[in-house]
């Protein structure tokens, strides 16, 4: 599978070329993931959506562990949030890749859905 954020093709057994990372907007996010992956090919979409369930399970668990009943083994170590956050984010943009979404509209639709759909559910903060 290929992706509408293609780059340019890589000779085989190169280092894949790096992009210097800084801030990122979401179309720049996008264009990460599939300089990673596209000199090897996107895995099949069901392929992926089995990594996320396990990527959000990762993260589940921690939390669970952090803030929830399940106390951790004493061999346990603990995870890094932002990391979990980070894989689930990396295997959903590349899912979006291969499918051809764009995150950053994707994303401006359900913030303008939220906030037309809920703009008086809840009472603010003051």
């Amino acid at each position: 599978m290929h992706s509408v954020y293609s780059v340019q093709s890589v000779a085989k057994n190169a280092p894949v070329p790096r992009k210097k990372v800084g801030a990122l907007d979401l179309k720049e996010v996008q264009q990460e993931v599939d300089r990673w992956i596209a000199p090897f090919g996107y895995w099949h979409p069901l392929a992926n959506l089995a990594r996320l369930t396990e990527e959000v399970g990762e993260l589940s668990r921690e939390i669970n562990h952090r803030w929830g009943p399940k106390t951790k083994k004493p061999t346990e170590e603990t995870a890094d949030l932002a990391m979990e956050m980070g894989d689930i984010l990396f295997v959903l943009t590349a899912m979006a890749n291969q499918m051809n979404v764009d995150l950053e509209d994707a994303f401006r639709k359900v913030i303008a859905k939220y906030e037309e759909r809920d703009k008086d559910r809840w009472k603010r903060k003051d």
